[in-house]
């Protein structure tokens, strides 16, 4: 499955929010990336149908099984990297925007490479 970087931006929005609070909603999805109810449903609509995101009764957006595993990955990707460039000197807030973008196209096998490489340094400290 390949999600465009706009979706995988929703479903780490989810996810983040998740963490956060027990009941998450497309109101709060949209508050927090800053976007249109419309444009909100639209992506949650297409999220759904790929099986990735499920609303309860109450409303509340949930990631399916599915949804949470690729959420993880991509925050994985966004906090790793995020601390790697700050690690190189760069201010936190470009930092974070420099993560938030590489992280939906870097390749797995040289995201597994940065990151081996990050633990390493840990270790070392």
């Amino acid at each position: 499955m390949s999600l465009m970087e706009s979706g995988e931006m929703y479903l780490e929005t989810i996810y983040v929010l998740s963490q956060e609070s027990s009941s998450v909603r497309a109101i709060d999805v949209g508050e927090h990336m800053g976007f249109s109810k419309p444009s909100v449903s639209r992506a949650i609509g297409l999220l759904k149908d790929e099986g990735l995101v499920k609303k309860d009764d109450d409303g509340s957006l949930k990631l399916t099984k599915a949804g949470e595993i690729l959420a993880q990955r991509i925050y994985e990707r966004h906090t790793v990297l995020t601390k790697l460039f700050t690690d190189l000197g760069v201010d936190a807030e470009t930092a974070a925007e420099d993560a938030c973008r590489v992280e939906h196209y870097i390749s797995d096998k040289t995201f597994d490479a940065i990151k081996a490489h990050a633990k390493d340094l840990e270790k070392k400290k």
